[in-house]
């Protein structure tokens, strides 16, 4: 099966571009939206991650078009690839950190080991390439460049690797890019406990964007993005339906960043 093809490109990179840089500052722990944790379905996917019909879920997303939908998409995106860490608002629920205790950070230890080992060959950005990651948006200018490979995202969905994270992070340089980290991705149904056996709530966040509006489609080209998207100032569906918008109290699935090639644990889970 091609992932690749079934994937929304301009929504999962608007996503991953929001996502960017260090997660470090805690936001207060807000409730999540209500269909945000209800557990999986049978088939253990989610309907926002790979695999979902973009065209019909969340029509004109897609990559392409004429000339003003292309500007608009790259204007949405660049905006959101501004959003660092502390400015990311109202748009980002993140798990509380919970109690620190020996065993997490023995298990953290062990995930970053692996993690470093398995990435390590991808130092040289062309073997991501030669192995199935895509850069996102490589002409536009970003804090982070995320390297996706689709068949992990899916996989993800079921089963956990270590060693095989959905995307991997670099910074930009003169001649190329240079590896900085990865990043695993969950459903966004699963509960936090499901995050937890993964990656432990003690040592790391996950992330989930929320209470997304996106502006109608026939407007995208003059879109007004200090009210709409990932900087918006809509946060309810009331307010994005009176604004003409399309309204999603969750997109896409949990994410967590890791950077297992920094000197110190809160460095290398960015807290």
């Amino acid at each position: 099966m091609n992932i690749r093809k079934k994937i929304p490109i301009a929504i999962f990179a608007a996503i991953l571009l929001a996502s960017s840089g260090n997660l470090a500052a805690q936001q207060k722990h807000q409730k999540p939206p209500d269909d945000s944790a209800q557990g999986q379905d049978k088939s253990g996917m989610d309907h926002d991650m790979p695999g979902m019909n973009i065209d019909q879920d969340m029509p004109g997303m897609k990559m392409g078009g004429n000339d003003s939908d292309r500007q608009a998409e790259n204007g949405a995106v660049s905006a959101m690839s501004h959003m660092h860490h502390h400015q990311m608002g109202p748009h980002m629920y993140m798990t509380a950190l919970r109690p620190s205790n020996p065993e997490d950070w023995k298990k953290a230890d062990g995930i970053v080991q692996e993690l470093r080992e398995s990435i390590e060959k991808y130092k040289d950005y062309h073997v991501a390439l030669s192995d199935g990651f895509h850069i996102f948006m490589p002409n536009l200018p970003q804090a982070e460049y995320h390297f996706t490979n689709y068949e992990n995202a899916f996989v993800e969905s079921f089963t956990f690797d270590p060693a095989r994270p959905t995307s991997l992070l670099y910074k930009k340089t003169k001649t190329g890019y240079d590896l900085i980290g990865a990043m695993y991705t969950m459903p966004k149904r699963v509960t936090e406990e499901q995050l937890n056996s993964r990656v432990p709530l003690s040592v790391a966040q996950w992330h989930l964007h929320t209470k997304l509006c996106m502006p109608p489609k026939g407007e995208r080209a003059h879109a007004d993005f200090t009210k709409f998207g990932f900087q918006g100032s809509i946060l309810s569906k009331e307010a994005c339906d009176e604004a003409g918008g399309t309204y999603y109290p969750v997109i896409f699935g949990w994410m967590v960043h890791v950077y297992p090639f920094e000197g110190s644990r809160e460095k290398i889970w960015g807290q």
